[in-house]
């Protein structure tokens, strides 16, 4: 199993005190900071580039990219500058897209699913050769590339990230068909698991390597799980969280103690294969308290067993 990795992704809320919370971000043990890509949050690259000044070893992402938005060229640029100016510490996070009202916003087209997914793809070949020793300068540190992050939940968009992605990013979010853009349903554990294990099956040979990323959505510390988990489930009324029972049972909402809280990242990471778990900046400090747990238990799994008792020799020799 990969090793725990943890991310805070950070919006425009914390645009004014940001430089503090980076440094803050590293001491509290998180290993990556990732800034998302929405009309109405702050810019990410620049964010990331005024991370890379302040730490020193947290590495930084984007979750993700919109694809849409981006032609390669430019954005082979922006990527290759903020792996240099961090020493190599980017990574790199696409997507195909999914808020037509930014597109609107932005005067973007806005194409069906399986065109966005194909574009992704043309897009991923595009960065391959710009990023290549005779590409275009500058040239990221990292060799060939910075790590590539998909984030995806439909088929469509699973498949490519098993082919293409050294890190697949699974939130566990899909449009309610008939709704107003934005208004999603959550997936149960049962359909989570049928993803990650569609995406295993078409890796073959690749899925051994793959790091898998889960966007948790809410981390509550609390004593009294039951009881916070319905006052999440009233508050959020949204499919696939709209009982405690499915908040409790979601790998996508973390409620407990920081010791329940860890147990739970424990059998997550051994059942989905979720090692690698961001959650929201409003959440960051929650989060934090239970990293120490998960550390430990880390250690103690991976602790090589104690030797046996050497057997006592018999009296009078042999």
């Amino acid at each position: 199993m990969k090793r725990f990795r943890f991310g805070i992704n950070c919006r425009h809320q914390e645009i004014d005190h940001w430089t503090q919370t980076c440094r803050s971000s590293e001491r509290l043990g998180y290993d990556v900071i990732q800034a998302p890509d929405h009309l109405g949050s702050a810019s990410p690259f620049a964010m990331l580039a005024a991370a890379a000044a302040v730490t020193s070893r947290i590495r930084l992402g984007t979750l993700v990219l919109n694809n849409e938005f981006w032609n390669p060229a430019l954005l082979a640029r922006e990527a290759a500058t903020v792996d240099r100016l961090s020493g190599g510490r980017l990574e790199l996070g696409l997507g195909a897209g999914h808020m037509k009202s930014e597109f609107e916003a932005a005067e973007i087209p806005w194409r069906p699913h399986a065109e966005r997914v194909a574009n992704l793809e043309r897009s991923i070949g595009e960065l391959d050769r710009l990023f290549a020793e005779d590409g275009q300068q500058p040239l990221p540190t990292q060799v060939p590339r910075p790590p590539l992050l998909i984030g995806a939940h439909g088929e469509r968009g699973l498949d490519l990230a098993a082919r293409h992605a050294d890190i697949v990013g699974f939130a566990g979010l899909t449009q309610v068909r008939g709704a107003r853009m934005g208004t999603f349903r959550v997936a149960d554990s049962a359909e989570t698991l049928r993803r990650v294990e569609f995406v295993r099956a078409r890796a073959g040979s690749r899925a051994e390597a793959l790091e898998f990323n889960v966007l948790v959505q809410a981390v509550v510390v609390t004593d009294d799980a039951e009881k916070t988990a319905a006052e999440l489930a009233a508050a959020y009324s949204t499919p696939g969280l709209d009982t405690a029972e499915a908040v409790l049972a979601s790998p996508y909402v973390l409620v407990g103690t920081a010791e329940e809280i860890a147990d739970e990242l424990v059998a997550n990471r051994r059942r989905f294969g979720f090692s690698y778990v961001t959650t929201h900046g409003a959440y960051r400090d929650a989060l934090a308290e239970a990293i120490p747990q998960v550390r430990r238990r880390e250690e103690a799994l991976e602790a090589p067993p104690a030797a046996a008792p050497a057997e006592p020799a018999p009296p009078g020799g042999v």
